[in-house]
Protein backbone atom coordinates (compact mmCIF):
# COMPACT_ATOMS: atom_id res chain seq x y z
CA UNK A 1 0.00 0.00 0.00
CA UNK A 2 2.85 2.36 1.22
CA UNK A 3 4.50 1.62 -2.60
CA UNK A 4 1.27 2.73 -4.37
CA UNK A 5 0.98 5.94 -2.51
CA UNK A 6 4.16 6.40 -3.22
CA UNK A 7 3.63 5.85 -6.83
CA UNK A 8 0.44 7.76 -6.86
CA UNK A 9 2.38 10.97 -5.06
CA UNK A 10 5.28 10.34 -7.71
CA UNK A 11 2.99 10.35 -11.11
CA UNK A 12 0.83 13.51 -9.52
CA UNK A 13 4.39 15.68 -8.91
CA UNK A 14 5.59 14.84 -12.90
CA UNK A 15 1.98 15.39 -13.98
CA UNK A 16 2.40 19.22 -12.39
CA UNK A 17 5.29 19.65 -14.06
CA UNK A 18 4.20 18.85 -17.37
CA UNK A 19 0.96 20.74 -17.68
CA UNK A 20 0.72 23.33 -19.84
CA UNK A 21 1.84 27.02 -18.05
CA UNK A 22 -0.87 29.12 -17.85
CA UNK A 23 -0.20 32.81 -19.35
CA UNK A 24 1.33 34.71 -16.58
CA UNK A 25 4.27 32.41 -17.19
CA UNK A 26 4.31 33.97 -21.55
CA UNK A 27 7.39 34.60 -21.73
CA UNK A 28 8.29 38.66 -23.08
CA UNK A 29 11.74 38.08 -23.36
CA UNK A 30 12.49 38.27 -26.77
CA UNK A 31 10.18 41.22 -27.00
CA UNK A 32 11.70 42.97 -23.94
CA UNK A 33 15.24 42.70 -25.08
CA UNK A 34 13.92 44.22 -28.20
CA UNK A 35 11.49 47.52 -26.51
CA UNK A 36 14.70 47.72 -24.50
CA UNK A 37 17.36 47.86 -26.74
CA UNK A 38 15.70 50.28 -29.64
CA UNK A 39 13.20 52.14 -27.56
CA UNK A 40 13.89 55.16 -25.56
CA UNK A 41 12.38 56.67 -22.53
CA UNK A 42 10.35 59.32 -24.18
CA UNK A 43 8.99 56.04 -26.16
CA UNK A 44 11.03 57.20 -29.59
CA UNK A 45 11.31 54.31 -31.68
CA UNK A 46 14.72 53.16 -33.41
CA UNK A 47 12.74 51.84 -36.49
CA UNK A 48 16.37 52.24 -38.50
CA UNK A 49 18.28 50.15 -35.86
CA UNK A 50 15.14 47.05 -35.83
CA UNK A 51 15.31 46.70 -39.49
CA UNK A 52 19.06 45.96 -39.09
CA UNK A 53 18.23 43.63 -36.18
CA UNK A 54 15.40 41.53 -37.70
CA UNK A 55 16.48 38.31 -35.93
CA UNK A 56 14.89 39.77 -32.84
CA UNK A 57 11.81 41.22 -34.26
CA UNK A 58 11.26 37.93 -35.25
CA UNK A 59 11.50 36.21 -31.97
CA UNK A 60 9.35 38.94 -30.76
CA UNK A 61 6.45 38.29 -32.71
CA UNK A 62 6.53 34.41 -33.00
CA UNK A 63 6.41 34.91 -29.01
CA UNK A 64 2.57 36.02 -29.91
CA UNK A 65 2.06 33.28 -32.83
CA UNK A 66 2.73 30.34 -30.77
CA UNK A 67 0.95 31.51 -27.51
CA UNK A 68 -2.78 31.82 -27.90
CA UNK A 69 -5.09 33.28 -25.26
CA UNK A 70 -7.67 31.19 -24.26
CA UNK A 71 -10.41 31.14 -21.71
CA UNK A 72 -8.47 30.00 -18.82
CA UNK A 73 -6.56 33.03 -18.86
CA UNK A 74 -7.46 35.99 -16.54
CA UNK A 75 -8.46 39.36 -17.82
CA UNK A 76 -4.84 40.73 -16.54
CA UNK A 77 -3.04 38.08 -18.65
CA UNK A 78 -5.39 38.75 -21.87
CA UNK A 79 -4.84 42.54 -21.73
CA UNK A 80 -1.54 42.21 -21.08
CA UNK A 81 -0.78 39.82 -24.18
CA UNK A 82 -3.00 41.73 -26.80
CA UNK A 83 -1.59 45.37 -25.51
CA UNK A 84 1.83 43.59 -26.45
CA UNK A 85 0.40 42.04 -29.77
CA UNK A 86 -0.87 45.41 -30.81
CA UNK A 87 2.40 46.94 -30.14
CA UNK A 88 5.01 44.41 -31.83
CA UNK A 89 3.21 44.21 -34.73
CA UNK A 90 2.62 48.18 -34.87
CA UNK A 91 6.49 48.24 -35.50
CA UNK A 92 6.57 44.89 -37.81
CA UNK A 93 4.46 46.81 -39.90
CA UNK A 94 6.47 49.95 -39.68
CA UNK A 95 9.27 48.14 -40.38
CA UNK A 96 7.77 46.21 -43.56
CA UNK A 97 7.91 49.57 -45.18
CA UNK A 98 10.50 51.75 -43.98
CA UNK A 99 11.99 54.02 -44.45
CA UNK A 100 8.19 56.32 -44.34
CA UNK A 101 7.21 59.60 -42.59
CA UNK A 102 4.12 58.50 -41.00
CA UNK A 103 1.87 55.49 -40.56
CA UNK A 104 -0.54 57.15 -42.72
CA UNK A 105 1.80 56.86 -45.72
CA UNK A 106 0.32 53.30 -46.23
CA UNK A 107 -2.74 52.46 -47.60
CA UNK A 108 -5.34 50.96 -44.53
CA UNK A 109 -2.71 50.30 -42.24
CA UNK A 110 -5.42 49.62 -39.71
CA UNK A 111 -7.35 47.03 -42.04
CA UNK A 112 -4.34 45.26 -43.13
CA UNK A 113 -4.88 41.38 -42.40
CA UNK A 114 -1.20 40.33 -41.75
CA UNK A 115 -0.87 39.31 -38.22
CA UNK A 116 -0.82 35.82 -37.68
CA UNK A 117 -2.60 34.49 -34.26
CA UNK A 118 -5.34 32.04 -34.80
CA UNK A 119 -6.68 30.60 -37.62
CA UNK A 120 -7.29 33.68 -39.86
CA UNK A 121 -5.04 36.59 -40.14
CA UNK A 122 -6.28 39.46 -37.88
CA UNK A 123 -5.62 43.31 -38.52
CA UNK A 124 -4.70 46.01 -35.90
CA UNK A 125 -8.51 47.16 -35.94
CA UNK A 126 -9.68 43.50 -35.60
CA UNK A 127 -7.19 43.69 -31.76
CA UNK A 128 -8.29 46.94 -30.80
CA UNK A 129 -11.61 47.41 -31.61
CA UNK A 130 -13.01 43.57 -31.58
CA UNK A 131 -10.68 42.40 -28.47
CA UNK A 132 -9.54 45.56 -26.68
CA UNK A 133 -12.14 47.44 -26.23
CA UNK A 134 -14.71 45.22 -25.34
CA UNK A 135 -12.63 44.13 -22.50
CA UNK A 136 -14.19 47.66 -20.92
CA UNK A 137 -10.31 48.76 -19.93
CA UNK A 138 -10.40 53.02 -21.16
CA UNK A 139 -6.82 52.91 -20.06
CA UNK A 140 -5.57 50.41 -23.34
CA UNK A 141 -5.63 53.64 -25.04
CA UNK A 142 -2.75 54.95 -23.35
CA UNK A 143 -0.85 51.35 -23.70
CA UNK A 144 -1.40 50.60 -27.56
CA UNK A 145 0.35 52.52 -29.67
CA UNK A 146 -0.20 54.37 -33.36
CA UNK A 147 3.45 54.60 -33.55
CA UNK A 148 2.88 58.75 -34.31
CA UNK A 149 4.20 61.43 -32.39
CA UNK A 150 0.55 62.11 -30.76
CA UNK A 151 0.17 58.46 -29.72
CA UNK A 152 1.06 57.50 -26.17
CA UNK A 153 4.46 56.67 -25.68
CA UNK A 154 5.50 53.22 -26.48
CA UNK A 155 6.70 51.72 -23.11
CA UNK A 156 9.73 50.08 -23.24
CA UNK A 157 9.26 46.80 -21.52
CA UNK A 158 6.16 44.82 -21.76
CA UNK A 159 3.34 44.78 -20.24
CA UNK A 160 3.01 42.07 -17.83
CA UNK A 161 -0.36 40.81 -15.92
CA UNK A 162 1.31 41.21 -12.64
CA UNK A 163 2.38 44.44 -12.89
CA UNK A 164 -0.51 45.85 -15.19
CA UNK A 165 -2.65 47.98 -13.45
CA UNK A 166 0.31 50.12 -12.19
CA UNK A 167 1.46 50.30 -15.88
CA UNK A 168 -2.11 51.09 -16.91
CA UNK A 169 -2.17 54.27 -14.56
CA UNK A 170 0.91 55.34 -14.79
CA UNK A 171 0.77 55.58 -18.85
CA UNK A 172 -2.33 57.73 -18.68
CA UNK A 173 -0.91 59.71 -15.95
CA UNK A 174 1.94 60.24 -18.34
CA UNK A 175 -0.02 61.39 -21.33
CA UNK A 176 -2.16 63.38 -19.29
CA UNK A 177 0.88 65.02 -18.34
CA UNK A 178 2.31 65.54 -21.15
CA UNK A 179 2.09 69.18 -22.10
CA UNK A 180 2.54 68.27 -26.27
CA UNK A 181 -0.28 66.16 -26.00
CA UNK A 182 -2.69 67.79 -23.09
CA UNK A 183 -3.38 70.98 -22.20
CA UNK A 184 -5.46 70.74 -18.72
CA UNK A 185 -6.30 73.48 -16.41
CA UNK A 186 -8.77 73.72 -13.91
CA UNK A 187 -11.60 75.34 -16.16
CA UNK A 188 -9.97 75.31 -19.82
CA UNK A 189 -8.94 71.78 -21.29
CA UNK A 190 -7.13 71.10 -24.42
CA UNK A 191 -7.12 67.43 -24.74
CA UNK A 192 -5.75 64.58 -27.40
CA UNK A 193 -8.31 63.54 -29.91
CA UNK A 194 -8.04 60.15 -28.37
CA UNK A 195 -11.14 61.48 -26.28
CA UNK A 196 -13.01 62.39 -28.81
CA UNK A 197 -12.23 59.24 -31.31
CA UNK A 198 -13.04 57.00 -28.44
CA UNK A 199 -15.24 58.97 -26.17
CA UNK A 200 -18.06 55.94 -25.28
CA UNK A 201 -15.05 54.28 -23.56
CA UNK A 202 -14.30 57.01 -21.46
CA UNK A 203 -18.03 57.76 -20.23
CA UNK A 204 -18.89 54.66 -19.39
CA UNK A 205 -18.63 55.19 -15.47
CA UNK A 206 -19.24 58.85 -15.50
CA UNK A 207 -18.03 61.89 -17.30
CA UNK A 208 -15.15 62.79 -19.36
CA UNK A 209 -14.23 65.04 -16.58
CA UNK A 210 -14.38 62.48 -14.14
CA UNK A 211 -12.30 60.09 -15.93
CA UNK A 212 -9.54 62.58 -16.36
CA UNK A 213 -9.85 63.90 -12.64
CA UNK A 214 -8.69 60.39 -11.67
CA UNK A 215 -5.75 60.69 -13.67
CA UNK A 216 -4.85 64.56 -13.80
CA UNK A 217 -2.63 66.25 -11.14
CA UNK A 218 -5.17 69.02 -10.59
CA UNK A 219 -9.27 68.78 -10.52
CA UNK A 220 -10.95 69.68 -13.29
CA UNK A 221 -14.20 71.62 -13.20
CA UNK A 222 -16.99 69.73 -14.60
CA UNK A 223 -18.06 72.93 -16.60
CA UNK A 224 -14.73 73.14 -17.68
CA UNK A 225 -13.98 74.43 -22.00
CA UNK A 226 -13.05 72.12 -23.44
CA UNK A 227 -11.41 71.65 -27.10
CA UNK A 228 -8.89 69.30 -28.68
CA UNK A 229 -5.62 69.82 -30.13
CA UNK A 230 -4.21 68.98 -33.65
CA UNK A 231 -2.73 64.97 -34.09
CA UNK A 232 0.53 64.37 -35.11
CA UNK A 233 1.13 62.09 -37.76
CA UNK A 234 4.43 61.82 -37.89
CA UNK A 235 6.81 58.45 -37.13
CA UNK A 236 7.58 58.16 -33.03
CA UNK A 237 11.08 58.22 -33.97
Amino acid sequence: MKTKAYILIVLLAVLAVSLPTKAQNLNYHAYNKLLQKHVNSFGEVNYQAIKTDPQLLQASLEGFTKTQPNKSWSQEERLAYWINAYNAFTIKLIIDNYPINSIKDLKNPWDQEFIPIGKQLMSLNQIEHDILRKMKEPRIHFAIVCASKSCPKLLNEAYTPSKLDLQLTLATEEFLSDETKNNLAANNIQISKIFKWFSEDFTTNGSLIDFLNLYASIEISQNAKKSYLDYNWDLNE
